[in-house]
């Protein structure tokens, strides 16, 4: 135990269960204890051998961890981090950064002002197939990228609205599933600095948008579309196309597709099309390459770097001020639907 990093759990929902298994099969971390006030958090922590507390302020201050995990409702989590980095505490935080921009800035300058990082939990990054296209977009394998297109969509049951929030605003699938394509597409292709979108509630009927099409123009002038539903038939979604995802079955297809002057990538397939000899064009054929992964595990690579975050041995790959940019481009999006015009970011 003494050469395991010690590491304390906020919140026992479905995504905290998961981090505590991780933790639990981890050599190098101990999960100690949990903070959360439900009956079923103390059957959670008996079952992983972990301390349960109600409040999670009074946890920091008694357990003195090496490092936190939040995986708290989205509304919490300006406090809790804010809570952390007070007390020196490092902490995974929990995708999205939070739930409004305010609240993220608040994170954002209690991190920065503190020096005690906050490493926001967009696991997809570690993936090891967005971590290869974002590494050949940048070496230029691709040449100028100039289009991206991507998709999200997938059928969820009715069950799945059963809790009012998921029905309402902020409840809809921009702000919890499209925010993940969108911090990917910021990763491999640069910032976005302009959107235009439209959403619709047209097969359900609820509060909330069930569907929506995104128009985007990137920093570096590339071109790009996203098409999300929550409500239609399809293995095009990167959940069960990369076979990453903890809850879905692995279903091989693709989400994103990359385009340049040079050649085109498919992800998560990661079969990559191009001339050979390189000079050709449309009416010459193209040779596809499979570009070999190393079959690491998203979640399992994120938890190994928030260990070397807290030794002090890396930066967080996805700092506050980072996910603060993902978020902003969510709420763009979310802006332009609503207001139907053009939005920067």
């Amino acid at each position: 135990m003494s050469s395991r990093k010690r590491i304390v759990l906020l919140g026992a929902g479905l995504i905290g269960r998961e981090h505590a298994a991780l933790l639990d099969r981890h050599p190098e971390a101990a999960l100690i204890a949990i903070a959360d006030p439900s009956d079923a958090a103390a059957v959670v922590a008996e079952a992983f051998g972990a301390r349960h507390h109600a409040d999670y302020r009074r946890m920091l201050d008694e357990e003195r961890p090496d490092g936190a995990i939040i995986a708290l409702p989205n509304a919490l989590h300006a406090q809790a981090a804010i809570a952390c980095t007070e007390r020196g505490i490092p902490c995974l935080l929990e995708k999205p950064i939070a739930d409004t921009l305010e609240a993220a800035a608040r994170i954002v300058e209690a991190s920065e002002r503190s020096g005690v990082p906050v490493l926001v939990g967009h696991q997809r990054r570690y993936s090891p197939d967005i971590a290869k296209a974002r590494q050949m977009v940048a070496e230029g394998a691709l040449g100028r990228l100039v289009a991206v297109n991507g998709m999200w969509i997938a059928d969820k049951p009715d069950a799945y609205f059963e809790m009012a929030w998921r029905r309402q605003a902020g409840g809809g699938p921009l702000l919890i599933n499209l925010i993940h394509d969108i911090d990917c597409l910021r990763f491999i292709c640069g910032d976005v600095e302009e959107v235009m979108a439209f959403a619709s509630n047209a097969v359900r009927g609820f509060e909330v948008e069930d569907t929506a099409s995104v128009s985007l123009r990137f920093k570096s002038g590339a071109l790009g579309t996203l098409l999300m539903s929550d409500t239609a038939v399809s293995p095009y979604n990167w959940d069960t196309a990369a076979g990453q995802a903890l809850y879905f079955p692995h279903q091989p297809e693709n989400a994103y597709f990359l385009s340049g002057t040079k050649a085109a990538l498919a992800i998560p397939s990661m079969d990559i099309w191009r001339h050979e000899p390189e000079g050709g064009h449309w009416q010459e054929p193209l040779v596809r390459r499979h570009v070999t992964l190393d079959g690491s595990r998203a979640y399992d690579n994120q938890l190994a770097h928030f260990l070397d975050v807290i030794a002090g041995r890396a930066q967080p790959l996805v700092s506050a001020r980072d996910a603060m940019t993902t978020l902003e481009t969510i709420f763009a999006i979310i802006g332009s639907c609503r207001e139907r015009r053009l939005m920067k970011v």
